[in-house]
């Protein structure tokens, strides 16, 4: 029996189909760049109350409750879909949620990527901080320029963010003004509304008590949280306290305090599961007709 006759390749189809594929891709790098684009123009969120901030960066250590050095890329703790890196500089801390915050607020109100400028004065009476202080003064210039010293990628699958916390900066060492940018791509951490206004004066309540103020900022991303386990929460928010009976001694006072600011009910229960309540907003009574 003669063999069966070998049917040539067809190169030509597969030129297409990678060709189209090409095509394909190119479409959808145009898509997303154009997406990219209305979320960079459509800037940062502004809200009367609060300050809003990515709920990427509120759910995770990156904003610890103590300091740390990297000096290559390595991966902090989340909560499960967000990926978040430090690739150098020191990890930032809760103090420093409270300089960056701020600057947010300026960048939303002056636009991204365009110059900020304000005094150190003015700066530190918005934050809550002695404004006259000579010491104060000095701990904010250190606070900006750990923020522009520290390389972060942040990720939720989708949306990321590379590039340092402050974009760049200018002080006037004899005026005490200063002159800052904000990366404009930091929008894409607010797309879909993924964001949380923090209740100022509940954490102004809670200034000086670090893993009070990580637990007020994380809480308040979840409208109905749900337990999490001590263990959990000692390795999200970055603490260097080992031994998980010392830290959850420091967990429950932190919880007191957070409820005492919030109204709030915190604790921990039989299972080791720490456990927060929000009163349920009243609705007002339907009118009478």
């Amino acid at each position: 029996m003669d063999d069966p006759v070998q049917k040539p390749e067809n190169r030509d189809d597969d030129k297409g189909d990678k060709a189209a594929a090409g095509g394909l891709d190119a479409k959808l790098d145009q898509i997303l760049s154009r997406h990219e684009l209305r979320l960079i123009e459509a800037g940062l969120p502004m809200v009367p109350d609060g300050k809003p901030i990515p709920n990427h960066v509120l759910r995770s250590a990156l904003f610890g409750v103590t300091a740390k050095a990297f000096r290559r890329e390595q991966e902090v703790a989340a909560v499960d879909g967000i990926h978040v890196y430090i690739a150098r500089g020191y990890r930032p801390t809760q103090a420093h949620l409270d300089v960056w915050e701020h600057c947010l607020v300026l960048a939303s109100k002056h636009g991204t990527g365009k110059e900020i400028r304000f005094s150190a004065y003015s700066f530190l009476k918005a934050i809550g901080r002695n404004p006259n202080g000579g010491s104060e003064r000095k701990w904010l210039y250190d606070a900006l320029l750990d923020l522009a010293g520290c390389i972060v990628k942040v990720s939720d699958g989708r949306y990321s963010y590379f590039g340092a916390l402050l974009e760049e900066g200018f002080k006037d060492d004899k005026t005490d003004e200063y002159v800052i940018k904000v990366n404009p791509r930091l929008a894409v951490l607010f797309a879909r509304g993924n964001w949380t206004a923090l209740d100022s004066k509940e954490r102004a309540a809670l200034r000086r008590h670090p893993l009070a103020q990580w637990l007020h900022a994380f809480y308040s991303t979840h409208a109905k949280p749900h337990p999490y386990k001590v263990e959990t929460i000692q390795r999200l928010c970055g603490s260097d306290t080992e031994e998980l009976k010392k830290f959850r001694q420091l967990l429950k006072r932190a919880l007191e305090k957070l409820a005492q600011a919030t109204g709030w009910r915190c604790f921990i229960d039989e299972e080791d599961c720490v456990v927060v309540q929000k009163k349920a907003k009243t609705m007002p009574p339907p009118l009478q007709g």
